[in-house]
């Protein structure tokens, strides 16, 4: 029996790597894409969305429209470091129309996939948590009807990648975060921006990577060397926590939910997000003294099986 996913994204190079790895795997059936705002604003989302499917002759998939901005929080990007359409700048004239987006909203498309497949569907989120935090607002009984929830954001020792102490996904909507993390009760699997920093995979894999010759591929060494060319940069390498090598965050968080045997350390611990501080607001906060009393615990991954995820990204570009 296939493993059902729905997939919660905000399209820029490293959802899009996400979005080809999953679609390689034989064992999974993506049963839809929820679009939110995050590397570029939705209407972006949207449309790299599309063109990720197309270039897997996937668009059989549907695909929805989130939301465009946070709850409260004022709406940032990461053009920077996706470009300012969240694919690298590299336009294709020939890209799928949004007319192929489903009509029904991505929040209520949600609660239906889980609901007619109650048990049975994990949630991968790899955007910030607006869609999800909006979904259990809306129906209550949500987090019950899923089987786990996979997460790239947040962190763990208060290194931030986009203020002093927040990680881009939680920082772009804390309260969205704050919701989520608090009111899911499903299992939550969570991949954090130190952890990601610490897994990073060396370029000589890179290189081989981008070497494979398919339209997969010329692809996505197109869409990433905007990022690829920061991420090799001195001044980033000096930012992130690990050093040198390709820091692929949402891929851990999918392969995770892809393969049960990638996770090969973890450790269970509850877990909140910081809404008021002047420096912490969005840095997520780990909860060993149990003084939030949460009987549901959040499983934080520490280290994974990386040869497997190599595979899995090659077979992606095959």
């Amino acid at each position: 029996m296939k493993k059902k996913l729905l997939i919660d994204l905000d399209t820029g190079v490293d959802d899009a790597q996400s979005i080809m790895l999953a679609l390689a795997s034989p064992d999974v059936d993506i049963l839809g894409i929820t679009c939110c705002h995050g590397n570029t604003k939705l209407e972006n989302v949207l449309q790299n969305t599309l063109r990720v499917l197309k270039v897997c002759d996937r668009l059989d998939i549907p695909v929805f429209r989130g939301c465009a901005k946070p709850l409260l929080a004022k709406k940032i990007s990461a053009g920077d470091y996706h470009g300012a359409d969240g694919l690298g700048e590299v336009p294709d004239l020939d890209a799928p129309g949004l007319e192929l987006l489903q009509k029904k909203k991505a929040v209520k498309a949600m609660i239906k996939i889980a609901k007619e497949n109650s048990g049975e569907v994990t949630l991968v989120a790899t955007a910030p948590l607006t869609n999800l935090a909006v979904a259990v607002e809306l129906e209550p009984s949500f987090p019950k009807h899923l089987k786990a929830l996979y997460i790239m954001g947040g962190n763990t020792e208060s290194r931030g990648n986009t203020t002093m102490c927040g990680e881009f996904n939680f920082v772009a909507d804390p309260e969205a975060a704050h919701i989520v993390l608090d009111r899911f009760t499903c299992p939550i699997y969570i991949a954090c921006w130190e952890f990601c920093c610490l897994r990073s995979l060396p370029w000589s894999f890179v290189d081989e990577w981008f070497s494979i010759e398919t339209e997969k591929a010329k692809f996505i060494k197109e869409i990433s060397a905007l990022s690829m060319k920061k991420a090799r940069s001195p001044e980033y390498e000096k930012e992130i926590t690990a050093g040198k090598g390709f820091n692929p965050c949402d891929l851990f968080a999918m392969a995770a939910a892809v393969d049960d045997t990638f996770i090969t350390e973890s450790e269970r611990v509850a877990v909140t997000v910081e809404l008021t501080g002047a420096h912490t607001r969005g840095m997520m906060v780990l909860d060993y003294m149990e003084l939030l009393g949460k009987k549901d615990k959040a499983i934080i991954i520490k280290n994974v099986d990386s040869e497997k995820l190599k595979k899995m990204l090659m077979d992606a570009l095959k």
